[in-house]
């Protein structure tokens, strides 16, 4: 018998910090260990990389996905190379669907403009994935004179990686493109993307990404905001709950991973990532918010 690899120990050690390992309520074969959670209905799936990842198809995990959300069950996928690269990360996110998260209320913050350093800092620490080119950039920032809200967080981070001005803190950012003119139910919709949301690592702000929408849309008017949730992690409730419609899933989206270093990168004709294999990661869901039919 294999022994466990040490990925899938620490993910273990990690999560019965965060609550009881239970025996899931039926039995589906599953190609990789996993860890169940009743009062979340949550399975936590983890992929090592070892030999048996080379037998991954490309709809292994949508597949793992679906089985278990027809029983009402959230599956999050957590890839071994993004365990390792982006660690403080996934233990934020997981100690988000936890509930153990520090609360901070959007109300107390005040929405701003940012510049293109200061997003890319603060996703290259708050996010899995890397930032990209957008167009417009906003910040929630939480006054000084509101700092005692932040006395009893005990995993604060360093507050000068988030401050850009001494006098707030900068808690949560989205991103946006510009423009498209998109043909929609017999009229032109200026259309844009919701690309980035973050929280700042062990925090979520309550009511942050609606703030964020309603201060973009004040300022640019959209007709509708197209986003993705990305599958391995999210079901899109929260997308949902602030008036997003689901229009459909797209296919799960083929990387290479080197498994000794843990590089990861799309996979391209030009790649030229050493010993790498390729995985297939559980696709997105597409959602849309139609202003013109539901304005906000």
């Amino acid at each position: 018998m294999e022994s466990t690899p040490p990925f899938i120990r620490e993910i273990a050690d990690f999560l019965r910090t965060l609550a009881e390992i239970e025996a899931p309520p039926v039995s589906i074969e599953m190609p990789f260990p996993y860890f169940f959670f009743s009062k979340q209905r949550l399975i936590i799936h983890c992929i090592p990389f070892n030999k048996g990842l080379t037998k991954i198809l490309p709809d292994t995990c949508v597949s793992v996905s679906d089985a278990w959300a027809a029983m009402g069950i959230k599956v999050v996928h957590i890839w071994e190379d993004v365990w390792r690269v982006k660690n403080e990360v996934v233990q934020s996110r997981l100690r988000s669907l936890f509930g153990l998260s520090y609360r901070i209320p959007a109300r107390l913050t005040e929405v701003r403009r940012i510049d293109k350093p200061t997003l890319d800092a603060f996703l290259k620490i708050n996010h899995l994935q890397v930032s990209t080119t957008a167009k417009y950039k906003y910040g929630l920032f939480l006054p000084q004179r509101y700092f005692r809200v932040l006395e009893k967080w005990t995993k604060k981070p360093e507050f000068s990686l988030l401050r850009p001005e001494p006098s707030s803190l900068l808690v949560a950012v989205a991103s946006f493109s510009g423009g498209k003119n998109i043909p929609r139910n017999a009229q032109t919709y200026r259309s844009f993307e919701l690309i980035r949301f973050a929280n700042v690592l062990d925090a979520t702000v309550v009511g942050g990404l609606d703030k964020l929408l309603k201060a973009f849309i004040k300022e640019v008017h959209p007709d509708d905001i197209m986003t993705y949730a990305d599958r391995d992690w999210s079901n899109g409730q929260s997308y949902e709950r602030l008036g997003f419609e689901r229009l459909g899933t797209t296919p799960p989206q083929a990387f290479l991973v080197n498994p000794e270093t843990f590089e990861r990168e799309y996979t391209t004709p030009e790649s030229k990532l050493e010993n790498a294999v390729k995985v297939y990661n559980s696709g997105n869901i597409k959602y849309l918010l139609d202003l013109l039919k539901n304005p906000k």
